[in-house]
């Protein structure tokens, strides 16, 4: 049995998360503030800590979270949230916290995050880092900004990975602006941008007469980031001989000038391609050594498409400086559509929109799509075309309803399966089968008990805070 701290200034919620965790088998040490959680840590030892991140006073989650993780011998700390960001869940996980979760937390992911805290340590963090500018919510856009949170105070390169339009630049300015390295430049080159014959000397430089027209020393990329950090986009398009003197220095750290002599950088190594570097590398295309090379954190940024819960937040920041907003029709347009072009693609579109309409609201025909588009992920798993149609309750009501149709049949009707299977309580699912009207005559109404579903007297949900 481990000591688990549960840091939340709702009673309510304190008390449901600790009756879980007491019922997983562990000793739940519930604390109503970030400074009586400190004052816990004192007196108590503690194997782990769930920990909210929005309290009243001079603690909050954050500022709790850097006091406990500056402790000698700290405890693993999961940082719990309604409100998750990009700016906190990678600070969350740059000052060092195990894990950064989304309220509700189900009770199998409790489970999980509680065995994974005590089977693990991390290492201390660094200093506070500024806000960054990345925008997503989405389960794989949440994996990357906890992967950035991880090594933006280390030097590994990172190899950023993703279709055209996904945003590879903006996560190379995040990585740069939640790092030790953030005060000095970050320099960003294009390598498909620049023709083979220029790429050299923009890379590293030259000195006077080095060839015809350099008529004066110039300080290439590498010298440019000194001590920041250097991305190179595109990199899977880089000249093969190019791709030997970049290995080089890499492993040197030494940087030549076009007709001068080598001299030492610090710079941070961030890479980027669309392509599939592994097949170029298997087509003899791309250097299998410099591969190994740059991809020592490989980072791959999802599609668009695979990010439904991110794309009208992206819309509405996009649509911010013009002051219009979407109409729930327009909303339900741009989730329907498949967008190839990722970020980018929608960023255009809403920008057209915002030029184009004179009123406040931007309606469905204002989104200007190709009537031809790629099969949303809507379309494909056979819902109706209308589905995302009207408001948000009404859609998370659809959503809710059929997923629990689906539980029930495939549990035969047996509502205590049906119930682990959705990762709610029973009760919960008895209230919301009467509610949607999917008791029929001769379902198994079993009430059949089991450790896999938290107490029925328990809190429905764990937690909004």
């Amino acid at each position: 049995m481990a000591t688990i701290l549960i840091v939340d200034d709702d009673s309510a919620l304190r008390e449901g998360l600790a009756e879980t965790v007491a019922d997983l088998g562990h000793h739940p040490l519930p604390a109503a503030s970030g400074a009586e959680a400190l004052a816990r840590l004192r007196e108590t030892p503690v194997a782990a800590v769930l920990l909210d991140l929005r309290m009243p006073g001079e603690f909050d989650g954050m500022a709790t979270l850097a006091r406990i993780c500056a402790l000698p011998g700290r405890p693993p700390v999961t940082v719990l949230t309604a409100f998750a960001s990009p700016a906190n869940t990678i600070e969350a996980m740059r000052l060092g916290a195990h894990d950064h979760l989304t309220k509700p937390v189900g009770r199998a992911d409790l489970a999980a995050i509680l065995d994974s805290m005590l089977s693990s340590a991390r290492p201390d963090p660094g200093d506070p880092a500024p806000e960054g500018g990345l925008i997503g919510s989405s389960a794989g856009m949440r994996r990357v900004l906890k992967t950035i949170g991880l090594v933006a105070d280390t030097d590994s390169t990172v190899l950023i990975q993703g279709e055209t339009g996904t945003g590879k630049e903006e996560v190379a300015r995040a990585l740069h602006a939640y790092s030790a390295r953030r005060g000095r430049p970050f320099v960003p080159i294009n390598c498909a941008a620049i023709p083979p014959d220029l790429l050299e000397s923009e890379l590293f430089g030259h000195v006077r007469g080095a060839f015809t027209g350099a008529v004066g020393d110039r300080a290439g990329a590498f010298h440019q980031a000194e001590g920041g950090t250097l991305f190179l986009d595109e990199i899977g398009d880089m000249p093969p001989p190019m791709q030997a003197k970049i290995l080089r220095v890499i492993q040197d750290r030494m940087v030549t000038p076009l007709g001068g002599r080598s001299a030492r950088v610090d710079v941070r190594l961030v890479a980027a391609t669309h392509r599939d570097l592994p097949a170029l590398v298997e087509a003899g295309l791309f250097r299998a050594d410099l591969y190994y090379r740059l991809n020592v954190v490989p980072l791959l940024l999802p599609p668009l498409r695979e990010r439904l819960a991110d794309i009208v937040p992206l819309a509405e920041h996009f649509l911010a400086p013009s002051g219009k907003r979407l109409s729930a029709g327009a909303a339900a347009r741009l989730l329907a559509y498949g967008w190839p072009g990722n970020v980018r693609e929608l960023r255009n579109v809403v920008a057209r929109a915002a030029v184009l309409v004179r009123c406040g609201v931007i309606a469905p025909d204002a989104i200007d799509l190709p009537v031809e588009r790629p099969a949303s992920r809507i379309e494909e798993a056979g819902l109706p075309a209308d589905w995302l149609d009207g408001d948000l309750p009404g859609a998370v009501a659809r959503l809710e309803r059929t997923m629990i149709a689906l539980a029930l049949r495939e549990a035969d009707g047996n509502r205590a399966r049906a119930a682990r299977r959705l990762g709610i309580q029973r009760q919960l699912l008895y209230a919301k089968i009467e509610r949607y009207g999917l008791a029929t005559p001769g379902t198994d109404l079993s009430a059949e008990t089991t450790v896999d579903v938290a107490n029925p007297d328990a809190p429905d949900e764990l937690g909004r805070g």
